[in-house]
């Protein structure tokens, strides 16, 4: 396993955000329920869509809280958040997923089960209205980790999964990003901002099972057949009953090549806070290869933390029944539940 350089000899993560104390009272049904999402690294998000954004990370995290009250498992949270993210255009999974060089959707997902290292991953998926079911679908009815294109799509009518046409995921919007693409010949450095929408989800629930699910269009104007970091495990995320549970965002092939989630969990398993472990393991990725990103990790004592280095990261939390949403550096909303 790689690990990170002195932390005085590495660039300084942008955004961070940190789980608040726990209550020190006991009793409470919910003191040890999490449920943390992000919406994917990225440049400036334009004043007209910062609101709707920060709508629906609020309500995929509210999501999956409640299915934790609700006495659901970790898994269950994770899928459900993500779920909400991938039905809305805004981000770059499911319906609002990027285009390839060719004008189509190839999408990825991945999901993990940190009570006993299950996990299911498909990816260059393109008629599956929502990639991370089908991905836990692959953990669970299969004996087999990754699924990809045909094969994966081939399962889900096996296990009479929906297939849509794919011109209903396609939107405006991804047609106009690809258009302006094409003309960009900068858009695929690993330090362009432009590329790292994703989607995912870190869950703690009552049993102390932790989980994660990342869900991904890709990268815009990417070559056909490009798999990136979301469905690979280890990379896209991980989750261990016995470190935390990481769901990665940013540029795919630097998260690939260190191996963000599992490096991020490394540090934790050495002893590092939630915050220190996801600095390191940010910092290695941009100083060794100039790599933007960002990461959301939960302990297995229920601290959190969402830390990036893109320009900004649109996150939210649920702890204790209170919610924390946010997409620049230094913001941060708090709000109880309602």
């Amino acid at each position: 396993m790689a690990t990170a350089p002195p932390r005085d000899s590495v660039p300084s993560v942008r955004g961070s955000v940190t789980a608040p104390a726990s209550p020190t009272a006991r009793g409470s049904v919910d003191v040890n329920l999490v449920v943390v999402v992000h919406g994917g690294g990225a440049s400036n998000i334009s004043a007209d869509r910062k609101e709707r954004v920060r709508e629906v990370m609020a309500k995929a995290a509210t999501e999956g809280y409640n299915i934790l009250k609700a006495g659901g498992s970790a898994v269950d949270a994770v899928e459900g958040a993500v779920v909400i993210l991938e039905n809305d255009p805004e981000f770059n999974a499911g319906c609002g997923s990027v285009l390839n060089e060719k004008g189509d959707i190839e999408m990825d997902a991945s999901i993990m089960d940190g009570k006993d290292l299950s996990s299911g991953a498909v990816s260059a998926v393109r008629c599956i209205e929502n990639p991370v079911k089908l991905a836990r679908l692959v953990m669970e009815k299969t004996p087999h980790c990754f699924l990809t294109a045909h094969g994966a799509e081939k399962f889900a009518a096996d296990v009479g999964m929906p297939q849509i046409p794919v011109e209903k995921l396609i939107t405006e919007r991804s047609k106009k990003h690809l258009e302006k693409e094409k003309l960009d010949k900068g858009g695929q450095k690993p330090d362009c901002p432009k590329n790292m929408g994703t989607v995912g989800a870190v869950a703690l629930d009552c049993k102390g099972n932790l989980a994660y699910a990342t869900s991904t269009g890709g990268i815009v104007n990417k070559m056909v057949g490009r798999v990136g970091d979301s469905p690979c495990i280890g990379a896209g995320g991980y989750a261990d009953n016995d470190l935390g549970a990481v769901s990665t965002t940013g540029h795919g092939e630097s998260i690939l090549k260190v191996n963000l989630a599992r490096l991020a969990l490394f540090h934790v398993e050495q002893g590092k806070t939630v915050d220190e472990a996801a600095e390191l393991a940010l910092n290695y990725m941009k100083s060794k290869l100039k790599g933007l990103g960002g990461l959301i990790l939960v302990n297995k004592t229920g601290d959190w933390v969402a830390k990036w280095t893109s320009t900004s990261m649109p996150w939210a939390a649920v702890k204790n029944g209170k919610l924390q949403a946010g997409i620049d550096l230094c913001e941060t909303r708090t709000s109880d539940l309602k």
